[in-house]
């Protein structure tokens, strides 16, 4: 997937997160794990909405393994600034998926950094691949599903 269409049109869901100063490295600025913490937070946010219920794991329908994460970093941000992430489903297939975000500076939409991250789908017990829970991929394909790339 080519990370320039991620900034084409509007994502699917937003929210913003203060950068605190513990998020910060000895420079001063967002660590660069963090960013993808912010990116995997908001993305758990976005799935809560769309009833996956990430954030409370002993009630999600599976669990869930990231299993690739790319990141471009482009600006930095410090200690009391406030992170928009934006997020959204770009791809869905029958037990992973591509969750899209990028990260922009509240104050100045400036953005920080931009990537995707890769979540296949995983049965508790046996630790395998399972198919993407219904009806979370229908609430995915009702929300957003002209923003998918196939």
């Amino acid at each position: 997937m080519a990370i320039d269409v991620i900034e084409s049109g509007s994502f699917p869901f937003s929210e913003t997160m203060k950068v605190r100063f513990r998020d910060t490295d000895s420079q001063g600025h967002l660590y660069f794990a963090n960013y993808l913490v912010f990116a995997d937070e908001i993305t758990g946010f976005y799935m809560d909405e769309l009833g996956f219920r990430a954030t409370q794991p002993s009630k999600a329908p599976s669990f869930i393994f990231t299993v690739n994460i790319q990141c471009d970093y482009i600006d930095e941000i410090t200690a009391n600034g406030t992170v928009r992430g934006s997020v959204g489903y770009r791809r869905l297939g029958r037990s992973s998926a591509d969750v899209a975000f990028l990260l922009q500076n509240h104050e100045t939409d400036a953005v920080l950094a931009r990537g995707t991250i890769t979540q296949v789908f995983v049965d508790p017990d046996t630790r395998k691949s399972i198919a993407i829970p219904e009806p979370f991929r229908s609430n995915i394909l009702e929300r957003q599903g002209n923003w998918l790339v196939e």
